[in-house]
């Protein structure tokens, strides 16, 4: 005679492989949500020289959308060349030589992953992810009886952190 098998047990069996087979992008969203915790910042960013060559006469609005560079500023200007923040431009020729602060390619791939939006197709990745988490959440509750004195002493934990979750959105 078959036994039939609770929803408890489908729920641990799920959650336990899904939580093998998503534990690398887990890894990948922890440390690029912690990069872009401090994306403001240059930590973690490397300098980078570039050099790049424009159309000649732009004006300081065109340049900064051109080099990517908010609110530049023109610092001087000498024989035709501009200096600005982080570099110069000349005017006559086009060419620009400026220092920008990257992140490494790895981690700029990996906080590009976790931006994704619909203009990228990796965006069913994310929308993937955050239903398995979604899963992870609700499923453990599934983890221990609802009788046993561990779930009892998670419920209180779960309160807790729906308050906390609650406070921190609403200050």
């Amino acid at each position: 005679m078959k036994s039939k098998k609770s929803t408890n047990f489908y729920m641990r069996i799920i959650h336990r492989y899904l939580g093998f087979f998503l534990i690398g992008i887990m890894i990948v969203y922890a440390l690029s949500g912690t990069v872009l915790i401090f994306r403001n910042t240059d930590a973690f960013k490397v300098e980078k020289q570039n050099e790049k060559k424009l159309q000649p006469g732009l004006e300081i609005a065109e340049l900064g959308k051109m080099l990517r560079i908010r609110d530049i500023k023109i610092e001087k200007t000498e024989n035709n060349i501009l200096y600005f923040n982080n570099g110069t431009y000349n005017n006559s020729t086009g060419v620009a030589n400026y220092t920008s602060k990257e992140l490494p390619f790895v981690l700029d791939k990996m906080t590009h992953l976790h931006k994704a939006t619909t203009d990228n197709p990796l965006y069913w990745l994310n929308i993937f992810f955050g239903l398995s988490l979604l899963f992870f959440a609700v499923s453990s509750f599934w983890m221990f009886l609802p009788k046993t004195k561990t779930f009892k002493k998670g419920m209180y934990f779960t309160l807790g952190g729906v308050v906390l979750t609650l406070i921190l959105i609403f200050i």
